[in-house]
């Protein structure tokens, strides 16, 4: 009989301590450098630099907002599971509030998919896309041509397969700002609950850079 753990509880004794205190994934107090603000996650890091957070912002925009025949909910699953499988809090509990609000099932849905991709109550084709996205996460040489098969039969086109691996990618990359930098965040749901309801990216960063500024 194997001794080896099922990939959800595997994933589960990697996770960081669920902590409501804001600190980062070391259990730290401060990030490696000294940012401007004392905003978590990735806000920090775009008002410490601004001009790198402009292109970021607008690729958010894009790829979560923009015009889709993925859903946002949809697309907003898609960062909330790489974002869990780097094991970024910060990302993670940001854009799975941001998912919950745009599912009908909520946060208990998000809670099955990253528990159990396989039992998850979703449509094939998101499952799909979800495994696509699962081997970005590990490499983007683990994207079969079964994976693509998979999400084709499944109805996906090949914009939302192309999107699907550009989202898993890009928030790879944004899991690394953010962890990278050992910025701060905390695990408590109601933190993230208000900025959920935003329904875009580069306004709400513009207008919190103009009242800095």
């Amino acid at each position: 009989m194997s001794n080896a753990l099922s990939p959800a509880v595997a994933h589960e004794t990697r996770w960081p301590a669920r902590l409501r205190e804001f600190v980062n994934h070391a259990g730290e107090a401060r990030p490696h450098i000294t940012l401007a603000t004392d905003e978590p996650g990735i806000r920090g890091l775009f008002r410490y630099r601004p001009e790198t957070a402009q292109p970021l912002v607008h690729l958010s925009e894009v790829l979560l907002c923009g015009d889709s025949t993925l859903s946002r909910g949809e697309r907003e699953v898609i960062a909330a599971y790489v974002s869990s499988l780097n094991r970024c809090r910060f990302c993670f509990h940001t854009h799975a509030a941001f998912a919950a609000v745009r599912v009908p099932e909520g946060m208990e849905l998000i809670d099955q998919i990253r528990a159990d991709l396989d039992t998850a109550p979703i449509s094939a084709k998101l499952k799909a896309l979800l495994a696509i996205a699962g081997a970005v996460q590990r490499s983007g040489q683990e994207v079969t041509g079964d994976h693509v098969n998979a999400a084709r039969a499944a109805g996906a086109t090949d914009l939302e397969i192309h999107d699907t691996v550009l989202i898993a990618a890009a928030f790879c990359m944004y899991n690394r700002y953010v962890d990278g930098l050992a910025t701060l965040a905390c695990d408590d749901p109601a933190h993230y609950a208000e900025r959920a309801q935003l329904s875009g990216y580069v306004k709400v960063w513009e207008d919190e850079l103009d009242e800095a500024c």
